[in-house]
């Protein structure tokens, strides 16, 4: 038996197969070693029934995710789940391998995180080459839940929303400007809290003033990681993962209609490809 897992920092998609066929499909709370610990991540394995049930059988597990990006980082996922399955065989990589595998699987191209966080890359078919890109949700995470739940939380306290979505906003959220500064300021991971807010663009995506937040999301994403990626590899297709890009994919495409930019394709979660690559592999 097999396990597959893509980890964003909202939450964890897993698969567990054997010999082709899907045994469980589940989600679980994400897992970053940027912001869990070993301890945190065998307590949160050792919540969910299906891990415990399947441990002893499960031979090899693909673990994806964001923040698994140094040796270092990737020891705590490493080792907190050598302690959980005791029988298994790991490999621990960054989200944006599984990205690449999931939307190119072994043909080259760029390939672009856009859920919560955002990242992009280039694949040569075999490996992503890398780059300076990826600087989190602090410093970068263009386009992202991330960045667009910021820019809705900063309107909301700076008083720059429109009238209407501000009344909006204040129906769908108990939130004053205390309580914002404290979630964003002093609880854990905030990205997590300033992603969720992808749902009132969601809700309310035909307003026009939303609409242009996420184009210049995208305009930002665009400008900063594809386009200098795309300068060095002439010619090359784009591919997304992630659940903004999907969600939003017709305002993705009116973003890059002005560019050099095609793009291939957009997968909102890349752990059923990943499930049948890994599948054939075993």
């Amino acid at each position: 038996m097999i396990a597959v897992v893509y980890s964003g920092s909202n939450y964890a998609d897993w698969r567990l197969a054997d010999r082709g066929r899907t045994i469980a499909s589940f989600k679980t709370a994400g897992i970053n070693p940027y912001f869990n610990d070993e301890k945190h991540i065998v307590q949160l394995l050792n919540k969910n029934i299906n891990l415990i049930h399947h441990a002893e059988e499960i031979k090899r597990i693909y673990f994806f995710g964001a923040g698994s990006f140094s040796d270092e980082l990737k020891s705590i996922v490493y080792n907190a789940f050598t302690t959980f399955f005791k029988f298994g065989k790991i490999t621990v990589d960054h989200d944006i391998d599984a990205a690449a595998i999931a939307c190119c699987k072994n043909k080259p191209g760029i390939i672009c995180i856009c859920g919560s966080g955002s990242n992009a890359a280039w694949y040569d078919g075999r490996k992503v080459k890398p780059n300076n890109y990826g600087l989190g949700y602090i410093l970068a995470d263009e386009g992202s839940g991330n960045w667009l739940g910021r820019q809705l939380v900063k309107g909301f306290m700076s008083e720059t929303l429109p009238e209407n979505i501000r009344k909006k906003f204040e129906h769908r959220y108990d939130f004053d400007r205390k309580t914002l500064l404290e979630k964003v300021y002093r609880q854990k991971q905030p990205a997590v809290f300033l992603s969720s807010f992808v749902e009132f663009y969601t809700e309310n995506r035909e307003d026009n003033y939303l609409k242009s937040v996420i184009i210049n999301g995208f305009n930002r994403l665009i400008n900063t990681y594809l386009l200098p990626l795309y300068h060095q590899h002439p010619g090359a297709s784009v591919h997304f993962a992630g659940s903004v890009a999907a969600n939003f994919q017709d305002y993705l495409y009116e973003a890059t209609a002005g560019t050099e930019l095609t793009i291939a394709n957009i997968i909102k979660e890349p752990i059923n490809n990943l499930l049948t690559y890994y599948s054939n592999k075993n």
